[in-house]
C-alpha cells in the first residue's frame, strides 16, 4: 500500500483558507474524479467538512501524486497562500489519521457524532465513480470498523454533542436563558435539525426555518413545531429573530453587511447574533462591524468546544490506545498481504515440478487402474503440500515481521525461474 494524506482542518488552517478549498457535496462527484486522473493516482477520496478538506490516494505502481500541484491547479491558488497550511501523512501515519478522524478524535469537539457520517457520504461517492477500489476500500471498511468499537468500548459519545449542540450553548451564554427569544435556523440540513433540537430543549419560544427547498423547510417546522418561511422572503422575515443560525452550502454570503445594517434598523437597537456554522461563510464577517450585530463563526465555536474536550481527555485516552492498536493490526493485514504473490509463486513453481514429474512417468503409470492412478495424484499432491507448509510459514512469518528482504528474495528467484522458461 502507498497511501498519502494531504490536508487541512481546523489545527492547520484558519477559516479564510478552509473556505477556499472546501467543496460543496454537488461538485464532490466531479471533484474526486479529477482526483483519480492526476498522474500516479489509483485510488482517491475526498473528505471536504466545515473544519477538514483532506485527500486520500494510493499511488499507482512507483508514481508518486502531486497532490500539492491538484490542489493549486483544481482551486486556483498560490502555492504562498496555501503552503503553509497543509499536512501531509503517509503510509502509517495516514492510517493513524483516518482512523482518529472516523473516530471523531481529530474533530472540533471530540465526540461529535457526525463525522463518521460524512467520511461515509465521501466513500458512497467516491465508490460511485470508481475511485475506491482494493486498497482504500481495504482502509475505508476498517476505519468504520475502529470507529464503531471506540463508541462501543468508550464513553467518549455518550452524551450528545455537536458543533450544532455547542453552537446553541454559546446562544445560550449569551442571553443567560433562551426564553421568550426567536430564533431563525436557514438551513434544514443535519446541523439545523440538531441547533433545532437543541434550541427546543433550552426553552425557545419559536423556531423559524428558511430553506431553498421549501418541503424540508416544512418538514423540519413540523418536527419541531416551528415555522417554515419562504427562502425568497429570508430578509423580510430575519429582523424578528434574536438569534440566528446559517448553516447552508452557499457560495456567497446569505447576509452581508447590509443586510446587517437593515435588520438593526428594523429592531429598533435590539441586537442580533449569528451563529454561522457553514463553510464557505454565510455571513460576511464585515457584519461584525455594524453596532448591535454580533456575528460568530465555526472557528469562535472553538474555544467552546474546548471545554467539552477537557470534560472527554480521559475517555479520548482510552480511545487512542484503541487506535493504536488497530493501526498495528491493519498493518500487521497488509504485511501479511504482502507476502501473498510469494506463496502464490511458490505453490505455482511446484505444481508445476510435480505435473512435470507425472508427465515424465506417465508410460510408467499407463498400466494402473484409474483408481491407482487417482491414489498417485492424491500421493504427490499431498506430499507437495507437506514440503511448502515450512516455508509457505516462514513467508508469512517474515511478512508478519516486516521482512521484505525475504518475500523480495522469493518473488526475484522465482520471476528469474519464469524468464528464463519465457
Amino acid at each position: 500500500m502507498s497511501l498519502l494524506v494531504l490536508g487541512v482542518n481546523h489545527n492547520s488552517a484558519p477559516l479564510d483558507v478552509r473556505e477556499r478549498l472546501a467543496i460543496p457535496a454537488n461538485r464532490l462527484a466531479d471533484a474526486t474524479r479529477t482526483l483519480l486522473h492526476q498522474p500516479g493516482v489509483r485510488e482517491g477520496l475526498i473528505l471536504s467538512t466545515c473544519n477538514r478538506v483532506e485527500f486520500f490516494t494510493e499511488a499507482e505502481g512507483a508514481g508518486k501524486p502531486d497532490l500539492r500541484a491538484f490542489l493549486q491547479n483544481y482551486f486556483s491558488l498560490t502555492p504562498a497562500s496555501v503552503e503553509p497550511y497543509l499536512y501531509e501523512l503517509r503510509e502509517r501515519e495516514a492510517v493513524r489519521h483516518l482512523f482518529r478522524v472516523a473516530s471523531s478524535l481529530d474533530s472540533m469537539v471530540v465526540g461529535e457524532p457526525q463525522i463518521l457520517g460524512q467520511v461515509k457520504a465521501s466513500y458512497t461517492v467516491a465508490r460511485e465513480v470508481g475511485a475506491v477500489s482494493t486498497s482504500l476500500e481495504r482502509l475505508l471498511q476498517s476505519a468504520f470498523t475502529v470507529a464503531k468499537r471506540v463508541r462501543s468500548e468508550t464513553e467518549i459519545g455518550s452524551s450528545s454533542v455537536s458543533i450544532a449542540s455547542v453552537a446553541v450553548d454559546l446562544a445560550h451564554r449569551i442571553f443567560g436563558s433562551l426564553q421568550g427569544k426567536q430564533v431563525l435556523l436557514v438551513g434544514a440540513g443535519k446541523m439545523s435539525q440538531l441547533a433545532a433540537r437543541h434550541l427546543m430543549q433550552h426553552g425557545a419560544t419559536q423556531v423559524l426555518i428558511a430553506n431553498r427547498t421549501a418541503s424540508r423547510a416544512d418538514a423540519l417546522a413540523e418536527e419541531f413545531h416551528g415555522l417554515a418561511v419562504p427562502f425568497d422572503q429570508l430578509k423580510e422575515h430575519a429582523p424578528k429573530a434574536d438569534i440566528i443560525i446559517t448553516s447552508t452550502g452557499a457560495h456567497e454570503h446569505v447576509f452581508t453587511r447590509t443586510d446587517a445594517e437593515r435588520i438593526l434598523q428594523r429592531r429598533k437597537g435590539r441586537p442580533v447574533f449569528f451563529i454561522d456554522i457553514a463553510v464557505p461563510r454565510d455571513v460576511d464577517p464585515a457584519a461584525n462591524i455594524v453596532e448591535g450585530a454580533f456575528v460568530y463563526s465555526i472557528d469562535d465555536l472553538q474555544q467552546v468546544a474546548a471545554a467539552n474536550q477537557a470534560q472527554r481527555s480521559q475517555e479520548a485516552a482510552a480511545a487512542e490506545k484503541i487506535i493504536a492498536l488497530e493501526v498495528d493490526r491493519f498493518q500487521q493485514r497488509l504485511q501479511t498481504l504482502d507476502a501473498v504473490p510469494a506463496i502464490l509463486s511458490l505453490q505455482q513453481h511446484a505444481e508445476q515440478l510435480r505435473l512435470a514429474e507425472l508427465d515424465r512417468a506417465r508410460n510408467k503409470l499407463a498400466s494402473l487402474t484409474p483408481e491407482q492412478q487417482a491414489a498417485v495424484e492424491a500421493l504427490t499432491r499431498s506430499m507437495m503440500n507437506k514440503f511448502l507448509h515450512a516455508p509457505m510459514q516462514g513467508l508469512r512469518d517474515a511478512a508478519n515481521s516486516g521482512d521484505m528482504d525475504a518475500l523480495n528474495a522469493v518473488r526475484a528467484l522465482f520471476t528469474r525461474d519464469e524468464e528464463k522458461k519465457g
